[in-house]
């Protein structure tokens, strides 16, 4: 792996976008890094360069075989001043799991958590400072081999990108519709499901257009064998409070282990709330809604945080959750993460991790 990390500044800095009007995902800053691996030498060339298109061949291996990995995160302006990740090592870590799902070369954790920091410092007064907004963070790996043979690429480039971002609930938190997914499939064990690659999200576009259209916000997935057990909603992990015991789906190969999720897991714990990880069968949740048992749900993700959900769709049945509003316990779990994301609560866990 790399030492050193070669600077390349801008000479020509990019106007800061209106704090008041960030749009997901549009805006990037001044500088992104860069690093390229091939067989003979292993990772090297590490460097942060101006942001620019990048040239590739219209041969490389990512754009015919899909071998691209990526990850997604945030840095945070504390009420403090400074800016600070939140488990930042859980996402390199976990593209390190991505990657060799996908065969392509593992990541040095702590390099990569090294060049993320000074990246971040380089464009620091790009870290927006309204409240709940941040920086999302896109590092990604792509395999560049010039060569149309269905085979392992024997080059690869990986970078990082910066995006300032607004607040994703700029109206407040608001309980979403979902149904559970018939026509397609996700995922299935063996697959690729558990990682985080781009071709997972390809094949989900199709439900989600539909879903849009018919006035959901997502679909909740089944498993792809029996279309019986529920995954993830969108690209969110999910949990539903069962009987006052809250129940997410087990992570056997075909759901991605999310941070937030983890996160979420062991909040609950530490605040005594029993959370068990099983299968769960959609029709287990139209029967415990007609017993009064099914009372909230909640999906869970870097993007949103918490996002509650108000109904679910399975067939013929509509199932409101918590009236249609706000879940006491999705609340509770938003403020929670959030505070100690923007440091406005204190972290027992130990997971921000400071930048500047």
């Amino acid at each position: 792996m790399c030492e050193e990390i070669k600077v390349t500044l801008t000479d020509c800095p990019k106007q800061k976008p209106d704090e008041d009007h960030l749009v997901f995902g549009h805006t990037f800053t001044d500088h992104m890094f860069e690093m390229d691996w091939d067989k003979e030498n292993g990772w090297h060339d590490a460097r942060i360069v101006p942001f620019a298109p990048i040239t590739l061949s219209p041969a490389c291996n990512c754009f015919h075989y899909g071998q691209e990995t990526f990850e997604g995160m945030k840095a945070y302006r504390c009420e403090d001043g400074s800016i600070r990740l939140f488990r930042p090592e859980e996402n390199f870590k976990r593209m390190n799991n991505s990657n060799d799902r996908l065969s392509m070369p593992q990541l040095d954790v702590d390099f990569c958590l090294k060049a993320l920091k000074k990246l971040i410092e380089i464009d620091a007064d790009w870290v927006p400072h309204k409240k709940d907004t941040s920086l999302y963070i896109r590092p990604f790996m792509i395999g560049t081999e010039p060569s149309l043979g269905a085979h392992t690429s024997n080059q690869y480039k990986f970078l990082i990108i910066l995006s300032p971002v607004g607040a994703y609930y700029a109206t407040g938190l608001s309980p979403v519709k979902i149904y559970v997914e018939h026509d397609y499939v996700r995922a299935v064990r063996g697959g690729t499901g558990f990682a985080k690659c781009g071709g997972n999200y390809a094949a989900s576009m199709k439900a989600q257009d539909i879903a849009e259209a018919e006035g959901f916000s997502q679909v909740l997935w089944l498993d792809g064998v029996e279309r019986k057990y529920v995954e993830e909603v969108g690209a969110m992990n999910v949990f539903f409070v069962i009987g006052g015991e809250v129940v997410t789906p087990a992570l056997q190969g075909s759901i991605l282990p999310g941070i937030t999720r983890k996160s979420v897991i062991e909040l609950l714990r530490s605040w005594g709330v029993k959370v068990t990880e099983r299968r769960v069968a959609a029709e287990e949740l139209v029967e415990a809604y007609k017993e009064g048992r099914f009372t909230e749900m909640f999906g869970s993700g870097t993007a949103a945080v918490i996002s509650p959900v108000g109904l679910l769709r399975y067939g013929d049945t509509d199932m409101v959750l918590s009236d249609g509003k706000i879940g006491e316990l999705s609340q509770k779990l938003y403020d929670a993460l959030t505070g100690i994301q923007w440091g406005r609560a204190e972290d027992p866990f130990g997971w921000s991790v400071k930048v500047l």
